[in-house]
C-alpha cells in the first residue's frame, strides 16, 4: 500500500470541491495537468478527479513531483493535528524534525531519539507519509526560508543558514525547486523585521483560536523574570539549541468559523540559525495544529462540556517552549496555589537562572537548565524538603538523559519514567504529558480545581473519571474547559 492509499480519494476530492478549510494541512492535492500542488481550500477551479492524486505531507507531494502552488501557498497551513495526536513512529518523527532535530543531529540523531535503525525509520514514513526523514526536513527547510524571505529583510546568506541549508547553492536549488522561483522573485516589499535584533513573524493558526482565553491562563501562570504578560500580548524566554532567545506574542481572539489566521510574534535571538526552532516551540505552546473544530464537534451532543464549547470557541491546550522547565516548575508547584508557585518559581529563578546578556523589558534570565538544578542542595530550596527532594531527582533524572521531554518521546515511557522518580505522581506526570508532551486526551480527576468546576456546573466530583470517558480522545480539552470556568482564569 502507498502512502497515497491511505487518505480516501473520494473523501479528499470532496472537501477539495468544497474548498474546505478544515482540511488545510491535513492533505495535500497533487495536480498532475499543472505539476503542483496545492491545499484543500485552493480558490483555483477545481480539477478534474482523475487528474489529482492526495498526499500525507508537503514533502510527499514534493517528492511525487509537484511544486508549491504559487495562489494558495499550501506549505503555510498550520500543520496536521494529527502529528499532535498520533502517539506512533511516524508521529513522533514529525514532531522532532520540525523542531530541527535532522538539522542538528541528522538522520542518525533522528532515528536515535526514536529507538530505530535509520533504514528502518526511513522504511517507516515513507509508508505513512510518501517521505524519508531528509526529505521531510527539506521541505520543513524551504517552508522557513519561503517565510523569511517574503516577511523579513534577512540576507539571502542569512535565511539560508536560519532555515537549516547546510549552503547557499542547496537553499537556492531547493527554493526553485519546491516554488518555481528563485529566492530573489519570492522576496517582495518586506514587512516583517520590527527592528535591530528583531525578527517579526506571523505564525499560521486554526480557528476558532481563543487566544484571550489562552493569554488568560499563561499571564495566571507567568513567573517574573522568564515571563510577562499584558493587555493582549504576552513574552517569555526561550531556552534554544544556539543560545537563548526571547518572543513576544499578541494574542486575541482570532476567527469565527473554520479557517486560519496567524499570530504575530517578535522574536529576539542569539543565533539565526534558532529560527526554525523557536517558531515551532513557540508554536507548541500556542497549541497552534489543533483542529477546533473537530473537538467541538466532539463535545457539541455533550451536557457537560457541550455548553462550555460554543461559549469558548477555538479553547487550545497551552503548551510548553521546554519540556525539561514545564516539568520541574509542575513539581514546584506541587500542593501549593497558582500564586505561590509563581512566588517560589521566581525566587529559584533568580538563584539559579542565567542572566540574559540583554534583558528584554521584564524578561532578565533564563529558567536553570536541569544540570544546575541537580547540583543544588535540596536543604536550600524554597519548599519542604521532600518537594525539594523530588525537584532535585527530577532533575538529575533530565540533566542524565534518564528522561527525556521532547516531543518524540512517548509518552507512556515518559509517565513510567515520570512515576519512578521519588516525590513524582500521577497528577505530575499526567499534566507534564498535557502540556510538555502535548497529549490531547489527559484528564486529572483529582484536580481541586477540576473537583470545584464541576461543582460549580451542577456536577457530583465523585463522577469526574465517569464524565471523563465520553470525552476521549479530547479530555485535555475538557480539562481546560473546566478550568476556565473558574475565576483565576477568567479573562478581564
Amino acid at each position: 500500500m502507498t502512502p497515497t492509499d491511505r487518505l480516501d480519494p473520494e473523501s479528499c476530492y470532496r472537501a477539495v470541491k468544497s474548498r474546505d478549510r478544515r482540511f488545510d494541512g491535513v492533505f495535500y492535492t497533487g495536480v498532475r495537468t499543472t505539476g503542483i500542488y496545492c491545499r484543500p481550500s485552493c480558490p483555483a477551479r477545481t480539477p478534474a478527479y482523475g487528474n489529482v492524486t492526495f498526499h500525507a505531507t508537503a514533502a510527499g507531494a514534493q517528492a511525487a513531483g509537484f511544486r508549491a502552488c504559487k495562489r494558495c501557498l499550501p506549505d503555510a497551513t498550520p500543520g496536521s493535528p494529527d502529528w499532535d495526536v498520533a502517539a506512533d513512529a511516524a508521529g513522533r518523527a514529525m514532531r522532532l524534525i520540525a523542531d530541527g532535530v535532522v538539522d542538528r543531529e541528522g538522520v542518525d540523531g533522528l532515528a536515535g531519539r526514536l529507538g530505530y535503525t535509520p533504514r528502518h525509520l526511513g522504511r517507516i514514513l515513507t509508508a505513512e507519509l510518501g517521505a524519508s526523514p531528509l526529505a521531510l526536513a527539506r521541505a520543513r527547510r524551504a517552508q522557513t526560508a519561503r517565510v523569511l524571505i517574503e516577511t523579513t529583510e534577512l540576507s539571502f546568506a542569512d535565511i539560508a543558514f536560519a532555515a537549516g541549508f547546510a549552503s547557499i547553492r542547496q537553499f537556492n536549488d531547493t527554493v526553485r525547486e519546491v516554488y518555481a522561483a528563485s529566492p530573489t522573485e519570492l522576496r517582495g516589499r518586506p514587512s516583517g523585521s520590527a527592528g535591530a535584533g528583531e525578527l517579526t513573524l506571523r505564525l499560521a493558526v486554526r480557528t476558532p483560536f481563543a487566544g484571550r482565553a489562552l493569554l488568560a491562563f499563561l499571564a495566571a501562570h507567568a513567573v517574573a523574570g522568564i515571563e510577562e504578560a499584558g493587555d493582549g500580548w504576552y513574552a517569555r524566554v526561550l531556552a534554544l539549541p544556539h543560545g537563548p532567545g526571547t518572543v513576544r506574542m499578541s494574542l486575541t481572539d482570532l476567527g469565527d468559523g473554520a479557517g486560519t489566521a496567524q499570530v504575530r510574534a517578535t522574536f529576539r535571538l542569539a543565533d539565526v540559525r534558532d529560527v526554525a526552532a523557536a517558531t515551532e516551540r513557540v508554536r507548541r505552546l500556542l497549541d497552534a495544529d489543533c483542529d477546533p473544530v473537530a473537538v467541538a464537534d466532539a463535545f457539541a451532543g455533550d451536557p457537560v462540556i457541550g455548553p462550555l464549547v460554543r461559549r469558548r470557541p477555538g479553547l487550545r491546550v497551552p503548551g510548553h517552549a521546554a519540556g525539561d522547565e514545564l516539568a520541574l516548575r509542575t513539581v514546584i508547584g506541587q500542593q501549593v496555589s497558582v500564586a505561590g508557585a509563581r512566588t517560589v518559581t521566581g525566587r529559584i529563578v533568580r538563584a539559579h537562572g542565567r542572566p540574559l546578556d540583554t534583558p528584554v523589558g521584564g524578561l532578565t534570565h533564563s529558567f536553570p537548565d536541569a544540570a544546575t538544578l541537580a547540583e543544588v542542595d535540596p536543604e536550600t530550596l524554597p519548599m519542604p524538603r521532600q518537594r525539594g527532594r523530588a525537584l532535585v531527582g527530577l532533575a538529575t533524572a533530565l540533566a542524565e538523559g534518564r528522561i527525556v521531554l521532547d516531543r518524540g518521546a512517548d509518552r507512556l515511557d515518559v509517565r513510567r519514567q515520570l512515576l519512578e522518580v521519588p516525590g513524582i505522581g500521577p497528577w505530575t506526570a499526567d499534566y507534564v504529558a498535557m502540556r510538555a508532551l502535548g497529549h490531547p486526551d489527559v484528564f486529572l480527576p483529582t484536580d481541586l480545581g477540576i473537583r470545584a468546576a464541576l461543582t460549580g456546573l451542577g456536577q457530583d466530583p465523585a463522577d469526574a473519571e465517569r464524565l471523563a470517558q465520553s470525552w476521549t480522545p479530547w479530555r485535555s480539552y475538557a480539562l481546560l474547559h473546566l478550568w476556565h470556568t473558574l475565576d483565576v482564569l477568567k479573562e478581564t
